[in-house]
This record gives C-alpha cells, structure tokens and sequence, in this order.
C-alpha cells in the first residue's frame, strides 16, 4: 500500500483547511472538504487526476464550495450518510462507515466515526502513513465544540475509544488551524477526561 501525501490550504474567512490527499504513484488525488474559494481549491490539486470529493463533516464552513467544486470535477461525493448538520439534504454518491476503507489510486484511507462535534463527523486515516484527517474532532487545543450536553458526552466518548487508541505518531490534520502529532497531547486528552464535567456542559472547551 502506497502512503497517500497531504497537501494543504487554508479557505474561507475563518479559515478552514482544505486538503487534498494525493497517490505518489499515479497522481490520482480526492479533495477534502471544499469549503470555500474554488481557484485555491482547483489550485491544491493542480498536476493531480481528481477521483472523488470527500466530506469529514458537513457544517456550513466545510461545504461552502462543494456545488461549485462538483461542477467542476465531476467526481463522486463521499460523506457519512448522516443526520447531516442542519438537515442538510445531500445527494451522496457513497457512504462512509466506521471502519471502512477507500481506495485512492495506489493508497487507501480508513473510515473512524469520531461524532460529538455533529453527528456526521469522520476522520480519515492514511493506510501505510500516519496522517489522519480529524475534521473537527479534535484540535491541538482541545476537542471540537459541541452543541449540547448530549454532543459532549459523545465526543468524551469519541476521544475515549476512537482518538486515544490511535499510536502517537499519528500526525493529526484538522479542520482548523495547525497539525499535530497525537502524542503531544495524549497526556492533556487523558487530564481532560479524567475531569469531572457538569452534566449540562456543552460548547467550546480547552484541555
């Protein structure tokens, strides 16, 4: 199994990050969350054959090119079958399920179903690598926010059985701001749930 290479850009007014996951080999590439600016977009993945779109989760902010990028390419979309946010109506061409993989040229990623921040989240691991796209799941300084109590309780236990048993050398790309390596803040994670939280406590939280 070939490594499949990251390239990355920031879009958007927040800024989000776009990634395109690319085969060394045969140059076929998948483009991760079109979120805005379509040139930067179609710039990621210049020199490449686009073979798929694929979503990490479906808010606003991740989304905002994607009729635009799919007119373009003309590639199949891939995202979780959902609830999506916002009741998102998508024609999905394929689903993403926990622990399912998908071919890109020579490489292939795997599927982890990381909600908590929405319902729809995953995260995409590089087979062969150690890059993992985390969408908004986690960031370096603490988990994706959440929307209620529920949402919460979901992501401790998303970080508990899914993000923790990944090896520290994963090198996590998120949907906001810089990567990190999963062992630069595996001891923060483990501090943060062993922590009491209050029952009704959602939102932004820092580790």
């Amino acid at each position: 199994m070939v490594p499949l290479l990251v390239r990355t850009c920031e879009v958007g007014p927040w800024p989000m990050n776009a990634y395109a996951l690319v085969c060394p080999q045969t140059g076929v590439s998948a483009l991760v969350d079109p979120g805005a600016d379509p040139e930067h977009l179609l710039a990621l993945l210049q020199g490449t054959q686009p073979v798929a779109l694929i979503l990490t989760h479906t808010h606003r902010d991740h989304i905002g090119a994607l009729e635009e990028m799919r007119a373009l390419l003309h590639v199949p979309l891939y995202a979780h079958p959902g609830p999506h946010a916002n009741d998102l109506h998508l024609e999905l061409d394929a689903h993403l399920h926990h622990d399912a993989t998908l071919n890109i040229g020579e490489g292939q990623v795997r599927i982890y179903a990381t909600p908590g921040h929405c319902a729809d989240q995953v995260s995409l691991a590089v087979v062969g690598g150690e890059a993992i796209l985390v969408g908004d799941t986690l960031f370096a300084g603490g988990p994706g926010r959440t929307w209620s109590a529920r949402d919460f309780q979901t992501s401790l236990a998303t970080l508990r059985t899914v993000v923790l048993p990944w090896p520290d050398t994963a090198h996590c790309y998120p949907g906001h701001g810089p990567s990190f390596r999963l062992g630069e803040v595996r001891p923060l994670i483990e501090q943060f749930l062993a922590r009491q939280h209050p029952a009704d406590f959602y939102g932004h939280a820092e580790w």
